[in-house]
Order: structure tokens, then sequence, then C-alpha cells
């Protein structure tokens, strides 16, 4: 079975996760969703809800693709994470060339750690290169309609943690 590990906060899913999550499929049969426990970052949502969100949002993709899914939570290193569940893959997406020149840079480091886990770079797709969590998340607190960017359990999940 190959198993690809895909590493991110989440915070929270968007349409550029359900599309690296789609196109990743097509490589795999097993994907892990690895979201990051960064507790200096303070992320708007907890990590329970960043998984039940991940959960919903991305079983349905994986399902109608015919892989199997799998959402945990990691503190630590990426490569231990991959490792943990026999990952021998890491997917990143990438948007513009600020996220290239950072990825590159820890998939070099990843490499080194762990040179028996590979690194695989998936272009945005057109339609979602300008999709970026923390934007989604401006929009949302100041009442703009986000419904585009994230799948709807995410858009629900949005009004009610924002509803006065």
């Amino acid at each position: 079975m190959r198993i690809g590990l895909y590493p991110g906060s989440f915070d929270p899913v968007t349409m550029g996760h359900v599309d690296i999550v789609r196109r990743a499929a097509r490589l795999i049969d097993r994907m892990v969703i690895a979201i990051g426990a960064h507790h200096s970052k303070g992320p708007f949502f907890t990590e329970e809800e960043r998984v039940a969100l991940a959960s919903e949002s991305l079983s349905p993709v994986a399902g109608d693709l015919g892989i199997e899914l799998e959402v945990m939570v990691y503190d630590g290193l990426t490569v231990e994470a991959a490792r943990s569940v026999g990952a021998t893959v890491v997917f990143r997406g990438l948007r513009d060339a600020g996220d290239f020149d950072y990825e590159m840079q820890m998939a070099g480091m990843n490499a080194a750690l762990a040179p028996e886990i590979e690194t695989v770079f998936l272009a945005a797709s057109p339609g979602t290169r300008h999709i970026a969590a923390s934007l989604v998340r401006q929009i949302a607190a100041m009442g703009g309609d986000v419904s585009p960017f994230v799948p709807e359990p995410v858009n629900l999940a949005l009004a009610r943690k924002l509803a006065p």
C-alpha cells in the first residue's frame, strides 16, 4: 500500500487543500492528513475542530477517488509523523515562488533526516492558487463570503465561530 502524508495547519481546510488531496490521490492508496500542533501559532480552530473539519471535508473526496483517508494530529518533526504511519511520500502544495523557496529548504532538511521519504510538490491549480487559509480567516472575520474558498462544513463552522 502506498501511503502519503499531507502535513499542514489546516486552519481551516480550504479548496486548495481539497485540490491537493484530489491530485495526490492518483499516486497513493492511503492519505494521512497530518495536522501540526504548533503551540506557538495560536490557531483559529482548536485541534479537535480542525480534525473534525478535515475529516468531514476531505473524507468524501478521498472516498470518491477510492483511497483511504486518516486525519491525525502531530507535534514534532514531519518526517517522524510520516514514519509513524508508514508514509513514503510527503505532499506539499505550492502556490507561488515564495512557497517554493521555503518548501525546497524543508524538503532538503527532511531528505537529510529521512532519505527514505520523498517530498512531492504539487503546484496549485489555477483556480485555487490565490487561496490562503490566513486570508480566508481575515475575510470571514470581516463578514465576507468565503464559500467559494472553503468546503461547506468549513464555511458553516466559520459562521458559527464568528457569530455574535
